[in-house]
């Protein structure tokens, strides 16, 4: 077999990228995350539990309290069904923001494990990749998890509602580029509060918990903006099977969230590491 032919089987990115970048061996990075995780498995299943503390806080305790919400499409909803999407949506968000921004620092700061990686014929766009990549399977499980729960809760009412689960990974996907971008910026641990900091009204104001239309006009232009918010809105459509011209756009920000969030992490690891 020729050296073209080969090179033609290993993608795109090995002809695109400069030979010091990229490798094709981010799986290997991969299957390291999964060593490492099989002997912790009790941490990692920790990780899926706040929002489904959550989903059961909201089903036998403040759901009473607020029965019927107006929800896509101007269909009547329980108030549980209308947050449960939403939750899902944080806790892919958290997950990957988590893994691509703690972990990431520690590996790159103290235990220099990118830089034993860069030793082996591994590059920056391969780290990226592979740490992205296993945040989204990470995010992934937790997803699988998150909408089995909500079946056995009863929350799920459209088959749609399994296109959660894709939604799910590009969000992780998304947040988890844009997150090992900023942790490279970090210097410090006392600077992950700047992290919390961002996560925290992203979290409570993304319409989580109530709809958009809450908000003064002025404000629902500033909400918009926040990425979370677009996962939101597509997940609690697809929960109930409403489908809008407005998903589109909800779909090309987080895309293109994941494109730039990916581009400026290797670039950023190609500059920590290699200078």
């Amino acid at each position: 077999m020729s050296v073209l032919e080969q090179t033609g089987r290993r993608g795109v990115l090995l002809r695109v990228l400069p030979a010091a970048m990229y490798a094709g061996r981010a799986s290997a990075l991969v299957e390291r995350s999964v060593l490492v995780y099989s002997r912790i498995w009790l941490m990692f299943l920790s990780g899926a539990l706040e929002p489904v503390l959550y989903l059961l806080a909201f089903q036998y305790g403040f759901g009473k309290l607020v029965t019927e919400v107006a929800g896509p499409g101007g269909q009547t909803m329980s108030y549980v069904a209308f947050v449960a999407p939403a939750l899902m949506a944080s806790s892919a968000m958290n997950g990957a923001v988590f893994d691509s921004t703690y972990n990431m620092f520690f590996k790159l700061r103290h235990s220099k494990l990118y830089d034993a990686i860069l030793s082996t014929p591994m590059g920056p766009f391969d780290v990226a990749i592979g740490e992205i990549s296993w945040a989204v399977v990470r995010g992934g499980i937790y997803a699988l998890g998150f909408l089995g729960v909500m079946s056995v809760m009863g929350l799920v009412h459209s088959p749609w509602a399994l296109l959660l689960v894709p939604v799910a990974l590009l969000i992780s996907f998304a947040f988890a580029a844009i997150g090992m971008a900023s942790a490279s910026f970090l210097r410090s641990t006392s600077q992950f509060d700047y992290i919390q900091l961002v996560l925290m009204p992203l979290f409570l104001f993304s319409t989580t918990f109530y709809p958009l239309s809450v908000y003064p006009e002025a404000l629902q232009i500033v909400v918009r903006c926040f990425p979370l918010y677009h996962g939101v809105e597509l997940m609690r459509a697809l929960s109930v099977g409403v489908f809008e011209p407005s998903m589109l756009g909800n779909l090309a920000y987080l895309l293109a969230m994941a494109g730039l969030g990916i581009w400026a992490s290797s670039k950023r690891l190609g500059h920590l590491l290699l200078k």
